[in-house]
C-alpha cells in the first residue's frame, strides 16, 4: 500500500514538473504583444517598432550598460577595511597569567585624486557602453527598413504580374475574334498564349520571392519563418534632402559610434593619469589591541604604514596606457574620415534614386503607357501588327516594375543613409506624414 502511494505521489510530481516546464518556456517563448499581428496593412514604421521590441540584442546590451554603471561605484570605492584577531594557545588557563590576544583593525586610503580617476574611468566606459546601445538600434533599423522595402516591392510586382495577365488575356481575346474573322493568323493568338503561360511561371517565381522576404522579416521579429504578416502600406512620402555639408558637420556630434570612441578615449585618459599617480604611495592606517603587553598604556597602539610603488612595473602599466590611447586616437581619426565618405556616398545614391525615380514617374510610364495604347489601337484597326503590341506590353510592364524597384531602392538608400548619419534625427521633417 505503501509503494503504491509513493508511486502515485511521484507520478503526480513529475507531471507537474513536466508541465512547468513546458509552460516556462512557451512563457519564455511567447513573442511581445506589440500589436502587429493586428494590422491591416504593415507599415515601415510599425515593422521598426517592432523588430526593436523583440530583438534580443536591445535588452542584452541594455543589461551591459547596466552593469557597466554598477562599476562606477565599485571603482571609486575604498577597500574594504582588514580585521585580525590572534591569541596565545598556551596562555588559555595558565595560573598567574592573563589570556592573550590581539585585535588588529586596518583601513587602505589612496593617495589623493586616485578614487575620482579610477570613477571617472569606469563612467566614461559606462557612456561607451549607452552608446553601443544606439548602434545597434541604428543597424536593426535600417535593416527592418530594407526589408520593408523588399516586402513592398515583392507585393508590387504580384500586383504588376496580375495586371500584365490581365492585358494579355485581353489582347488574346482581341487576337481570336481577329482571326474569326480573317484578319488575322492564328499565330497571333497562340503568341498571347505563351506569353501569359510565361507570366503564370512568374507567378511561381515571385511567390518564391515573397516567401523569401517572410522569412527575413520573421527573423528580424524574432517568430518563425513562415509566420503570416500582414500586406505592405505604401513607401512613406518624402521631402528634399538636406544639405550634404549639415550631414557631415553634424554627424560628427551626433553618431554614436564616433561619440562611444569619444568617450573611450576620456576614459583612457583618466586611465593614463592614474598610472601616473600610481607612483605615489597608498596610506594604511591600523589601529591594535595587545594584551601581551604587561603594562595597559602598552596595549593600544595605532600606526600607519605606505607601500613603496616600484617605478618599473608603473611605468610599463604608463606606457601600456599612453600606446592603447593612442590606438584610440587614431581609430577616431581613421573613423571620421571613414563616416564622412560614407555620408557623402549615401547622400549621392539617395540623390540618384530620387532622380531615376522622378524620371519613371513623370517620363518612362507616362511613354510606356502611350506607346502601348497607341500600338493598341494601330493592330485594333489593322495597321499595326500583333509583335509591335506585345512588345509595347513588355515595355510598360518593365517600366512599371522599374518604378517600383525605384521607389524600394529609394527607401532601402534612405534607411542607409540614416544609419551612417547617426539616426533619423538629422533628416527629420523629410517624412510629410506616417505611412500610408
Amino acid at each position: 500500500m505503501y509503494n503504491k502511494i509513493f508511486f502515485w505521489r511521484f507520478r503526480t510530481a513529475i507531471i507537474l514538473l513536466a508541465w512547468l516546464t513546458v509552460t516556462g518556456q512557451a512563457a519564455m517563448a511567447a513573442p511581445v504583444d506589440d500589436g502587429l499581428e493586428y494590422e491591416p496593412k504593415l507599415t515601415s514604421a510599425g515593422l521598426v517598432d517592432a523588430v526593436l521590441a523583440r530583438n534580443p540584442d536591445i535588452p542584452a546590451m541594455q543589461a551591459a550598460w547596466e552593469a557597466a554603471q554598477a562599476r562606477i561605484d565599485q571603482a571609486g570605492a575604498l577597500e574594504d577595511p582588514m580585521i585580525s584577531y590572534a591569541f596565545a594557545p598556551q596562555t588559555a588557563g595558565a595560573s598567574g597569567m592573563d589570556f592573550g590576544q590581539k585585535l588588529s583593525i586596518s583601513q587602505r586610503l589612496p593617495w589623493p585624486g586616485k578614487r575620482k580617476l579610477r570613477g571617472d574611468a569606469a563612467r566614461f566606459e559606462s557612456d561607451a557602453a549607452h552608446e553601443g546601445i544606439e548602434q545597434a538600434r541604428l543597424k536593426l533599423t535600417e535593416a527592418a527598413k530594407s526589408a520593408f522595402a523588399d516586402w513592398y516591392f515583392v507585393h508590387a510586382a504580384i500586383r504588376v504580374n496580375a495586371i500584365n495577365k490581365s492585358l494579355l488575356q485581353e489582347f488574346r481575346n482581341i487576337a481570336e475574334i481577329k482571326y474569326s474573322a480573317g484578319r488575322a493568323s492564328k499565330q497571333d493568338a497562340l503568341r498571347a498564349e505563351v506569353e501569359v503561360a510565361l507570366l503564370e511561371h512568374r507567378d511561381i517565381v515571385l511567390e518564391r520571392r515573397r516567401r523569401e522576404v517572410l522569412a527575413v522579416l520573421n527573423t528580424l521579429l524574432q517568430q518563425r519563418p513562415d509566420a503570416p504578416l500582414s500586406p505592405p502600406s505604401n513607401l512613406p512620402d518624402t521631402d528634399a534632402l538636406p544639405a550634404v555639408t549639415d550631414l557631415r558637420a553634424a554627424v560628427l556630434e551626433v553618431h554614436p559610434e564616433l561619440r562611444a570612441l569619444a568617450a573611450r578615449i576620456q576614459a583612457g585618459r583618466q586611465r593614463l593619469t592614474l598610472t601616473e599617480r600610481e607612483l605615489y604611495p597608498d596610506l594604511r592606517l591600523a589601529a591594535e589591541y595587545n594584551s601581551l603587553w604587561m603594562r595597559d598604556e602598552q596595549r593600544f597602539t595605532v600606526g600607519v604604514g605606505i607601500n613603496i610603488p616600484l617605478s618599473g612595473k608603473h611605468r610599463a602599466a604608463q606606457d601600456e596606457a599612453q600606446a592603447e590611447l593612442m590606438r584610440l586616437d587614431f581609430t577616431q581619426q581613421a573613423r571620421v574620415s571613414q563616416l564622412l565618405g560614407e555620408v557623402q556616398q549615401d547622400y549621392d545614391r539617395v540623390r540618384e534614386s530620387e532622380h531615376v525615380l522622378s524620371l519613371y514617374q513623370t517620363r518612362l510610364l507616362p511613354l510606356a503607357e502611350e506607346n502601348l495604347s497607341a500600338a493598341r489601337a494601330d493592330y485594333e484597326s489593322g495597321r499595326g501588327n500583333f509583335l509591335d503590341m506585345i512588345g509595347a506590353e513588355k515595355n510598360l510592364m518593365q517600366a512599371r516594375l522599374e518604378l517600383e524597384q525605384a521607389r524600394a531602392d529609394h527607401h532601402r538608400r534612405l534607411a542607409a543613409l540614416e544609419r551612417t548619419v547617426g539616426g533619423t534625427g538629422l533628416l527629420q521633417g523629410r517624412h510629410s506624414g506616417d505611412d500610408k
